[in-house]
């Protein structure tokens, strides 16, 4: 009798559903389920492991996300060779068992994927969802019709076989996260809510919201959808209804205006966003809701006076980045990106370009939230291919559908304010490419008319086959990769082209960085009878370079390559390239400073290199300052070896003959650096900087004494116990007084206790192929890196370092229970 009521109120329940409208039957709307935790794994290609029947519990249990290759060992006879960091690549399988409810079953339920690299099948409970090639791009499935109540199995199998498929390190794996969405049959269409702000002054903005809704029941449904605009402070500014009536089966478009009063507006320097926060509603029920965040801003790129923020003229200070985390990983915490940001953002850097693919979302909601600008890159290879099984064979198929989805996923990041098709594709040279383009660039202009496009061109001004001229001019903005590379431009720059082409906008997608290479390496060769320094020459391309941006207004920015060292891109035995500012560890090299000292206001100097030169007393050591300052006067123990001036830009005559708006500097050298030649001797190196005459800041260099203990820097001592979370720990070598040793490269082992583990060591050497995972690290040039990662619980971290001869060092890193994203 019990079963045939049960029978019964389910029976009625699914009739009123899909055929009384008018009744009550709305319980909680969309539930999006983190499905990150408990997966199983294994490497390797196995046969029928797709089947409910397949006994996978000898499998590894793995959370996402997951990178295995960065698990495995260094070879030279690795398949993806220095494309790959020398690291293993391959097949391998993931299971998830999870349950649904005999409730859910009358729901729509997805399963989303915001990475998966590379070539990935799905299956749920057998059933084969479909093929997704491209390892940047998000993708779904729904999979409603094949799930059942109780235990259900999602398999994944991910074929990152093909070598070489990519010119970068580029993990492999579920390396992003994974989410289970359950909707009523009413709902928001995937990526249906598009947000545009066409009207922004200082008195009043406009936002302009565009959403798109389906019907998934049999019957006609009507419904309010409720749009409300909510500010920082938790204030609601804005608000707006709109009835509408939907045949079954249907979807709708619906446009929204919400005006603001006096908006808080997205800016580099304050970075104001609002949540838009919409329901659908039925009979005064909430069915589904969609949480958007927002920034209300003005962009405007004009062929004078390049990039216009709010009406405000600001330049791109920008790097490039690619997406692997060092010693972590493709699978970056989002902690790691955040240890890194704030380092680029101190340096003065505001823009950033996502080389060569789309980023992780968790990576665009931390620009929106710090204040970057971003160029976000999709492609490194159109139809013409750069490494054998590279994108190009699967461009002619998926290009379109995979550009659709960048631009309907990130559409909404007010970070977002340039799209870039493509890397330096071979393309750009052939008539078929210039159709190509124009294919894509229709794609952009449809589904955000908000923002220009642009591709990154390395041949231009190219001998022996240039970008073709109707290739540039389809372009909304012109990118230039290296556009000092060809003759006279070395000297010319952009001016060539301005002169000839003065509609174009124009923009360096990439440049030289400024003394990248190894941190803290600073000589040729071995010869100790005589310095051969690797460090003062590689700065005059990037300040030459970067003068001629900086005084051009029609320049809109330049985008140096990189912000921070990548994994791949190499050559035996080095498992990295090294042009970043910042090392793989994201500590600093010298190059920093220079954009440091060209990017930021605030008064700063700084004098390289060490001054640790044992056995070479006498020899002449060019001694190198990056400042803002306009006078440096430098002294060793206590001598001074004279003031340098240096002024840029130099400032003409103001009011009148002769006359000058700052006082006269008088400088010394036409260069963004300074120098002395100084004989070595053990000591004291300090500079002195000036500006207008008053001291505003010092820095010294000391000699100092061999290694003697280590010491422990977290970038943060309080985590939050979620699994996911991680602290950044420098590990220094110092001497008796504290002084970080320049040159020590002592074995630093690592014990740790309690609610967390390691999850990466590293220290900055590309030639260091030591496994990331191993609980010991050498100091490279005195330092190394440890990444500890929170459990569940809360509770305290106690890491203890030790090394044979030195004092050890120990370090407490709390965590802190936190309110947990929803998971399955």
């Amino acid at each position: 009798m019990k079963s045939k009521i049960r029978f019964f109120a389910l029976f009625l329940f699914i009739y009123l559903a899909n055929v009384s409208p008018g009744i009550n039957i709305f319980a909680q709307g969309r539930q999006r389920l983190l499905m990150d935790f408990h997966w199983k794994f294994k490497l390797g290609d196995i046969n029928d492991a797709e089947k409910t029947s397949f006994d996978d519990s000898g499998w590894r249990i793995v959370n996402l996300p997951h990178d295995w290759s960065i698990e495995g060992k260094f070879s030279k006879d690795a398949p993806a060779g220095g494309n790959g960091a020398y690291l293993p690549t391959g097949i391998g399988w993931y299971r998830k068992h999870f349950k649904i409810s005999k409730n859910d079953l009358d729901k729509i339920i997805w399963i989303e994927f915001d990475g998966v690299y590379m070539n990935s099948d799905v299956w749920i409970n057998g059933h084969h969802l479909g093929h997704h090639p491209y390892g940047y791009t998000s993708f779904y499935y729904s999979i409603t019709p094949f799930l059942k109540p109780g235990e259900n199995i999602a398999s994944v199998r991910v074929d990152n076989s093909l070598q070489p498929n990519s010119r970068w390190y580029t993990g492999s794996g579920i390396y992003r996260n994974v989410w289970l969405v359950k909707l009523k049959p009413l709902h928001f269409a995937h990526w249906g809510v598009y947000v545009t702000t066409p009207e922004v002054s200082g008195n009043y903005a406009i936002v302009k919201v565009k959403t798109k809704i389906k019907n998934e029941y049999r019957t006609l449904k009507k419904g309010i959808l409720h749009s409300v605009l909510i500010d920082e402070n938790g204030n609601q500014v804005s608000e707006n209804k709109i009835p509408f009536s939907l045949m079954p089966g249907k979807s709708i478009r619906l446009n929204q205006k919400l005006k603001v009063d006096s908006p808080a507006l997205w800016s580099v320097d304050s970075p104001s966003l609002y949540k838009l926060r919409q329901t659908i509603d039925v009979d005064k029920n909430e069915v589904d809701n969609a949480s958007t965040t927002i920034g209300i801003r003005k962009i405007v790129y004009d062929v004078n006076k390049g990039f216009l923020l709010n009406g405000k003229h600001v330049k791109m200070n920008g790097v490039c980045l690619h997406e692997n985390g060092g010693c972590v990983g493709a699978a970056v915490p989002i902690a790691v990106w955040k240890y890194r940001l704030k380092k680029l953002k101190a340096m003065g850097c505001n823009a950033i370009r996502t080389a060569h693919n789309p980023p992780a979302q968790e990576f665009l909601d931390l620009c929106d939230k710090m204040g970057f600008l971003v160029m976000d890159e999709a492609f490194d290879e159109w139809e013409a291919g750069k490494r054998k099984y590279g994108y190009h064979i699967y461009f002619d198929k998926y290009g379109k559908q995979d550009l659709t989805s960048i631009l309907m996923r990130d559409r909404n990041h007010p970070s977002i304010v340039l799209w870039s098709a493509g890397n330096e594709v071979p393309d750009q040279k052939t008539n078929k490419g210039v159709k190509t383009l124009r294919a894509l660039i229709d794609i952009c202009h449809r589904l955000d008319p908000t923002r220009p496009v642009t591709t990154a061109c390395d041949d231009i001004a190219a001998d022996g086959g240039a970008t073709k001229l109707s290739f540039l001019n389809e372009l909304d903005i012109v990118g230039y990769n290296y556009v000092d590379r060809w003759h006279k431009r070395r000297e010319l720059y952009y001016s060539i082209d301005h002169h000839d082409h003065p509609n174009w906008k124009m923009i360096g997608t990439e440049s030289e960085s400024n003394n990248g290479g190894f941190r803290g390496e600073y000589l040729l060769g071995n010869d100790s009878s005589s310095i051969n320094p690797s460090y003062n020459f590689r700065m005059i391309d990037p300040e030459q370079l970067w003068k001629f941006v900086d005084i051009h207004d029609y320049v809109i920015g330049d985008f140096m390559w990189t912000g921070v060292d990548y994994l791949g891109e190499s050559f035996w035995p080095f498992k990295n390239f090294f042009s970043g500012v910042l090392d793989l560890c994201g500590f600093k090299k010298d190059g920093y400073y220079f954009y440091q000292s060209q990017w930021i206001k605030k008064p700063m100097l700084h004098i390289f290199p060490h001054w640790n030169w044992k056995g070479r007393e006498g020899q002449i050591i060019p001694v190198l300052c990056y400042t803002n300052c306009n006078e440096v006067e430098l002294f060793l123990n206590g001598k001074s070896y004279g003031e340098k001036r240096i002024e840029f830009p130099r400032q003409g005559h103001s009011g009148a003959w002769n006359k000058y708006a700052k006082p006269v500097v008088n400088p010394t050298t036409a260069d963004l650096h300074l120098e002395w030649d100084v004989p070595y001797e053990p000591g004291v190196l300090k500079a002195i900087g000036k500006i207008d005459g008053k001291i505003v800041c010092t820095e010294e260099v000391k000699t100092t004494g061999k290694p003697a203990g280590i010491k422990l820097i977290p970038d943060r001592d309080t985590i939050n116990a979620d699994e996911r979370d991680v602290s950044m720990v420098k590990v220094e070598i110092v001497d008796a007084d504290g002084n970080v040793v320049p040159s020590a490269d002592n074995l630093v082992q690592f014990k740790i206790e309690g609610e967390g583990k390691i999850i990466g060591v590293d220290n900055g050497n590309p030639r260091d192929l030591s496994s990331f995972q191993s609980p010991e690290r050498k100091a490279f040039n005195g330092l190394c890196l440890v990444v500890i990662q929170s459990t569940k619980k809360s509770g305290d971290i106690n890491l203890i370092a030790e090394s044979k001869g030195l004092r050890q060092a120990s370090l407490k890193i709390i965590t802190k229970k936190v309110k947990l994203p929803p998971e399955i």
